[in-house]
């Protein structure tokens, strides 16, 4: 048997803690070293995944220079993505990145074309690409194309993440749609498989300098004529999704509450609906699809095209909010 591949933490916090511990319960993984600048942080993911001192740096480039790795999960701020990613693919590892790719479209494309011409994985953390209702959706709305979308995510984002570096655009790029509605934008474009050509969107603002999206509201129009409004609402009471997807013949209702799995409603033309069975046990976690797409050498669940598509979306829909127009997307 082939050994565990060895992976490198790049940062401590909640994503490092959830995708750390899906590494350290798969036997073909093993979680070998930990980058964060807290000494807290240090301490705690040492202590969960049974880490030496000699294996936890206070910096990425250390981590790089002085561990032998195989890849490196990335679970830091946004906006130091982009420089994360390269430095371990010029190091020949394979890479898991949380969501967002990156926070401009410029760096999201330096990625693509990296990751394309290298043979390392590159996988981005939209764990919806594994849920079994959300894969059901895809290859249904794959083969039948929409004609009209409507999707909304809620979130008391706010509040939660005062004092917090999710609410200092140098770090997160943005705010509400950029971290939480990052998710919804991915899976509806995932799963319907349309080509979005303009956005026109509003946003209102947690910050003076209006950099810091607290709601947004986009019109997107797609190459085959489809339209999708898309909501976020990042100071709401609690977090609730829903996404509708409809064409001459019917309906899928997706619904879902506090990250879980949706509940979901087929509607048949003369408005019949049904729900069908799916087996919620047969999910993946991030972590176990990243290891597996290394190991037989397959395309992860959550392509950087895949990404690159979000970012794209996001930037034009910052700068359609900013002035007021609509804004053509590039997918180049």
């Amino acid at each position: 048997m082939p050994e565990p591949l060895r992976i490198g933490l790049v940062g401590g916090g909640f994503i490092g803690g959830v995708v750390g511990a899906q590494f350290f319960d798969n036997p073909d993984a093993r979680v070998a070293a930990l980058a964060d600048p807290s000494e807290a942080a240090r301490e705690e993911i040492a202590t969960r995944f049974d880490l030496s001192s000699g294996a936890l740096y206070t910096s990425y480039g250390a981590m790089l220079a002085n561990e032998a790795l195989d890849a490196v999960s990335i679970g830091t701020p946004h906006a130091l993505h982009h420089d994360q990613i390269l430095a371990a693919l010029d190091d020949d590892l394979h890479v898991f990145c949380d969501k967002p790719l990156t926070v401009d479209l410029d760096s999201a494309r330096e990625i693509a074309e990296r990751t394309e011409r290298s043979d390392r994985t590159v996988m981005v953390g939209y764990q919806r690409h594994l849920d079994p209702a959300f894969v059901a959706g895809r290859e249904r709305w794959h083969d039948r194309e929409p004609d009209c979308l409507t999707a909304e995510i809620t979130q008391d984002w706010v509040t939660a993440n005062e004092g917090t570096w999710r609410l200092d655009p140098d770090t997160s790029g943005g705010g509400f749609l950029y971290d939480t509605g990052s998710h919804l934008l991915d899976i509806v474009l995932w799963m319907v498989g349309l080509e979005p050509v303009s956005v026109a969107a509003d946003m209102s603002f947690a910050d003076d300098a209006a950099r810091v999206d607290e709601r947004a509201r986009l019109s997107l129009d797609f190459t085959n004529g489809a339209t999708a409004t898309i909501t976020t609402h990042g100071g709401a009471c609690s977090h609730q999704e829903a996404i509708h997807v409809w064409d001459d013949e019917g309906a899928t209702y997706f619904e879902s509450s506090q990250w879980g799995s949706p509940e979901v409603t087929e509607i048949d033309a003369a408005g019949g609906r049904y729900t069908p069975h799916y087996d919620r046990f047969d999910t993946r976690t991030k972590g176990d699809a990243f290891v597996e797409s290394i190991r037989e050498g397959t395309e992860p669940p959550a392509t950087v095209r895949d990404a690159f598509a979000v970012t794209a979306v996001t930037e034009a829909a910052y700068e359609s909010a900013r002035t007021g127009e609509r804004v053509s997307i590039d997918r180049r």
